[in-house]
């Protein structure tokens, strides 16, 4: 080859480098590679409750065991090879293939260890036991999404929403769904939106918690589910108690001081009705219903009553507050 093709040739070598490194220069997500430089796995870095760790992209076996993300990893056709308890409503309940690790109060993590999994997604009931799940599968990216915000970075109502948006736009990172995940957290800014819009400011609220037919208390601030949502949407509280708690059955205060505080509307988790044919569950609408003292409350006479999504107690993913928030909007407006 005569010294002009050598010039041309090292001229094209040159651009094509360039064109490669333009190509490369803008991706968040890193590629390994083998010793003989094949692609090996496509990774990205995330920010869990414990620092940083970089997790595979796409990642074939996955253990969700945060219940917030159920609804987010269905909705995107993600497999699940082990989950705990889900509610009766998801699509994962049905299948058998899903090695089941039981409830956190009593969890079967030998389970985890069996399907041999890529990324175990931790969080909420099952973050105490991150350091145990990382100890049985030392090879796979174990996430806790139960990062603790400070409580001076915002109000209750504010860590909420930043909790549940933190959680989506990590999943969409995970299984390279970022506009999914930007579009489910869009749709949680207008259902919100739409429900402050929809309240006159002035209407009390009462927010209860319904489980084995007994009524508990939801107090507003740290009631459980429904405490925040006092903050984000301005609501005034019917009754306000000293001494209260986020319990999962709610606080215990009587149906009749309940109804002595007569709500203009009664908010209602029915914690029962994911649970299936739970000992003692009654449905929650059968429980107000039957509730003499409730029944000339302002909420009741008026039919002012508004059900949380029946799986909310083992599925309090963004998509159902959303939806919950939405029927709100929808009754506030009636």
């Amino acid at each position: 080859m005569d010294e002009v093709g050598k010039f041309k040739l090292s001229l094209m070598l040159t651009l094509l480098v360039f064109v490669l490194a333009a190509c490369g220069g803008t991706s968040e997500t890193k590629q390994e590679e083998n010793v003989d430089g094949a692609t090996k796995t496509e990774t990205v870095e995330i920010t869990d409750a414990h620092g940083t760790i970089e997790v595979p992209v796409n990642p074939e076996k996955v253990v969700a065991l945060d219940n917030r993300t159920f609804e987010t990893l269905a909705a995107w056709d993600i497999d699940l090879v082990a989950a705990p308890l889900l509610p009766a409503e998801s699509p994962y309940a049905s299948d058998k293939d899903i090695a089941d690790v039981g409830m956190h109060f009593e969890p079967n993590l030998e389970a985890i260890a069996g399907v041999d999994p890529d990324v175990v997604i931790v969080g909420q009931r099952f973050a105490d036991y991150y350091e145990d799940i990382k100890k049985l599968v030392p090879e796979a990216a174990v996430i806790d999404l139960n990062i603790e915000i400070p409580e001076d970075a915002g109000t209750p109502g504010e860590i909420l929403v930043k909790g549940l948006k933190d959680t989506t736009l990590t999943l969409g990172q995970i299984f390279d769904k970022n506009e999914d995940a930007a579009q489910i957290v869009a749709d949680l800014d207008k259902s919100i939106e739409d429900a402050k819009a929809a309240y006159n400011g002035e209407d009390t609220i009462m927010s209860v918690i319904v489980s084995g037919g007994d009524i508990g208390f939801s107090a507003p601030v740290t009631g459980r589910v429904f405490g925040p949502m006092y903050d984000i949407f301005g609501w005034v509280p019917a009754l306000e108690v000293e001494k209260t708690t986020g319990d999962h059955e709610g606080d215990e205060v009587s149906v009749e001081a309940i109804a002595e505080s007569n709500p203009d509307w009664l908010f209602v988790l029915d914690r029962d009705a994911p649970l299936g044919d739970a000992e003692g569950a009654v449905p929650a609408e059968d429980v107000i219903d039957n509730a003499p003292a409730l029944q000339k409350t302002t909420a009741v006479t008026e039919d002012q009553i508004v059900y949380a999504p029946k799986d909310t107690y083992l599925n309090e993913s963004i998509q159902t507050y959303s939806e919950f928030f939405n029927s709100v909007a929808e009754a506030l407006t009636k």
